[in-house]
């Protein structure tokens, strides 16, 4: 297991799912984590429980969409914990399910701001942050739809293409300078939400994995901790996959 012990993490959409599984993880092996939500409620559920696990954790209210709010949410991070070594830029959001011919304007730009925009604005605070401080490393989640097309997610897919793209581009730019950039790219994972789906639909979602079902956050949680480890010490501009061999078809 790896060692935080030391470290400061920004975690954003951390109030459920994948972030809070890899909030939670980093606390669990000694991080001080700033769980970022624009569910402020959510957030501090999150940090009770690692103050319940005697870890160190604070909340913080962002919407990762305005660049002035991640900005505050790095300095929040630096100001409480005095540093930013670490940080999982996850918030996200699936958008409208349509042909990419009736997909509303405003639909695309909600979509493009959080997924795409958002994760831009982490990386514009948090690189600076992590400079000052010697170095560090980030991971961005994209998506297996990062990677492959799908119908009638253009927005979502095309963020997330541009999350890989903007992932490499930053490791090259940062990699002699101490920052490791990557990205995880996970498969359709079993969240409450897809719980509240028919079994029809919920079964043909795990039809689309040759692993022959659906992912769990915790699973995801394990490699991106991995890479914001020292253990991945040479691992940057990757893109790592968990998904079930989604991808490999």
């Amino acid at each position: 297991m790896s060692n935080f012990s030391g470290k400061t993490a920004l975690v954003t959409g951390a109030g459920s799912g994948i972030g809070e599984a890899v909030a939670l993880r980093l606390a669990e092996q000694g991080a001080a984590v700033v769980v970022s939500d624009i569910n402020k409620d959510a957030a501090d559920k999150v940090v009770q429980k690692i103050k319940n696990s005697d870890g160190k954790a604070a909340a913080f209210a962002a919407d990762t969409s305005d660049p002035k709010q991640m900005e505050a949410a790095v300095d929040f991070a630096c100001t409480e914990f005095g540093a930013l070594d670490l940080a999982f830029n996850n918030a996200g959001i699936l958008g409208a399910t349509v042909p990419t011919g009736e997909l509303s304007i405003e639909d695309w730009q909600r979509v493009i701001n959080i997924n795409l925009s958002g994760v831009f604005y982490g990386l514009r605070y948090e690189i600076p942050a992590m400079l000052k401080n010697g170095g560090g490393a980030i991971v961005n989640t994209a998506s297996i739809l990062g990677l492959v097309g799908t119908p009638d997610l253009a927005g979502y897919v095309a963020a997330k293409h541009g999350v890989s793209g903007l992932t490499k581009t930053a490791a090259l730019e940062y990699s002699d300078k101490g920052i490791r950039i990557n990205s995880v790219h996970p498969g359709y994972i079993d969240t409450p939400l897809l719980n509240e789906l028919d079994r029809e639909t919920y079964n043909a979602l795990k039809a689309l994995h040759p692993i022959g079902r659906l992912g769990q956050a915790e699973e995801v949680a394990k490699v991106v901790t991995f890479l914001l480890s020292d253990d991945a010490s040479f691992v940057t501009g990757s893109q790592y996959t968990v998904d079930g061999a989604y991808t490999a078809r």
